[in-house]
């Protein structure tokens, strides 16, 4: 490569966005970081603790201790209470000030790297050349949610999911500190009515097109 190729892919919880983003990550041969999970680790981290999700000093005493090791329980990291208390500690500015360093030294790295999230085309490395917002409509988003929790055997009514997805949406984008937001930059790709396989290929081409600028 040319150049380093960081890709960003940004969007909502359950938009497609990490499936899409660790399948390039295997294309161009990158490493790949979910970096929700860096939230929700921090998130079980206060709750293990028995701490409160709304203490932000409690939330980022135990965000500076979160290295890879913590990223390795991926059931439990993305089950439904994870994703709630990575939504409420990710709303600390401190939270998110203790993680800094981490992603964009992940981010950095020789040849480049994948990285999906909230904040990673705005905050995190704006000046990737390759950017994606991935979204789809709250109700297929819930859908997707809903069958892969029950899959795995969780309890969860539909509407209970759908309001779960709107909530986090309203709280991700209305926070103070690195609101989602799509970035001036980045390419929109509505997977609301795709398959994986043809949201990855769309993500390629999208890619592609942004190497070649």
């Amino acid at each position: 490569m040319s150049r380093d190729l960081i890709i960003a892919v940004d969007g909502p919880a359950a938009s497609g966005k990490g499936t899409v983003a660790a399948r390039l990550a295997r294309h161009y041969g990158l490493p790949y970081l979910d970096t929700g999970l860096l939230y929700r680790a921090v998130g079980l981290a206060v709750l293990d603790a028995g701490g409160d999700l709304d203490d932000a000093a409690a939330a980022e005493a135990a965000a500076r201790t979160i290295d890879a090791a913590h990223l390795e329980d991926v059931e439990r990291l993305t089950g439904r209470e994870a994703g709630e208390a990575a939504s409420r500690v990710a709303g600390h500015p401190a939270v998110r000030a203790a993680l800094l360093d981490y992603q964009r030294a992940f981010a950095a790295q020789a040849g480049g790297a994948v990285l999906d999230g909230r904040d990673i085309g705005t905050v995190i490395a704006p000046d990737a050349p390759a950017k994606l917002f991935v979204t789809a409509t709250p109700e297929v988003r819930a859908m997707r949610r809903w069958k892969q929790l029950t899959g795995r055997g969780e309890v969860i009514g539909f509407e209970d999911m759908l309001a779960d997805i709107l909530r986090r949406d309203e709280r991700d984008a209305g926070r103070g500190a690195a609101p989602m937001v799509q970035a001036d930059d980045a390419v929109l790709l509505d997977t609301t009515e795709m398959d994986i396989d043809a949201a990855f290929d769309a993500a390629r081409r999208i890619i592609e097109a942004a190497r070649v600028r």
